[in-house]
């Protein structure tokens, strides 16, 4: 009968320490994904563990939920700048006769959530440069001073390219056919010529970006 081999200290120390390393990663991959097993994205799973993400009160649009512009309840719309809103209202009981509804995907913002998306968008595109094309930051972004609305669907921001300088309402960006703003010499003018992305806006140079670089 053969016996089996003697390990050394040596060895019985380095086992147990790989088996006391597999346990703690064990754990350390159930507690992450039980934080983020409720959350939308690894953005949100990070926020869990760094602090409260944002909610409806940030201006947040719940999943699931079809949001107009004449919805007061809901902070996205009810703390847009006065004239915006009413501009967007008379524009969308137009666009009604024409069986077009407008549907807010995005509106007001508070900091916290606009440097959310824009923690999001450093992740997803890799710089804080190639962001900065779809993301502005918190001091700049005209959704957190509530000069701008995001509107869907295809059918509305098609409606609003065709009329909306009826209302001073302006698509800004040149690769973002959701996202409007009030110009009220619009109505007069027509819509100025618009940028290529939000690089190329002037408005978003007024400070440096936050972030240097990937997450």
């Amino acid at each position: 009968m053969r016996t089996a081999p003697r390990r050394s200290p040596k060895t019985v120390l380095v086992i147990l320490v790989v088996v006391v390393a597999g346990i703690a990663a064990s754990i350390g991959y159930r507690s992450l994904t039980s934080s983020s097993s409720s959350a939308s994205s690894p953005a949100d799973a990070l926020l869990g563990i760094w602090g409260d993400a944002p909610d409806e009160a940030d201006g947040v649009i719940p999943d699931g939920v079809v949001v107009s512009v004449f919805d007061d309840r809901i902070p996205a719309v009810a703390n847009l700048d006065p004239d915006l809103r009413d501009a967007l209202r008379r524009a969308a009981t137009d666009a009604a006769g024409s069986d077009v509804v407008f549907r807010v995907n995005s509106g007001w913002r508070s900091p916290e959530y606009q440097e959310q998306l824009l923690r999001e968008a450093v992740s997803v595109y890799g710089s804080a440069e190639e962001a900065a094309r779809w993301v502005a930051t918190a001091e700049t972004s005209a959704h957190v001073s509530g000069d701008a609305i995001d509107i869907g669907p295809f059918d509305a921001t098609y409606w609003l390219s065709r009329h909306g300088a009826e209302y001073g309402l302006c698509q800004i960006y040149g690769n973002e056919s959701w996202h409007f703003e009030l110009r009220p010499e619009a109505v007069d003018h027509g819509c100025p010529p618009m940028y290529p992305d939000p690089t190329h806006d002037p408005r978003m140079h007024s400070s440096p970006p936050p972030f240097g670089g990937p997450l």
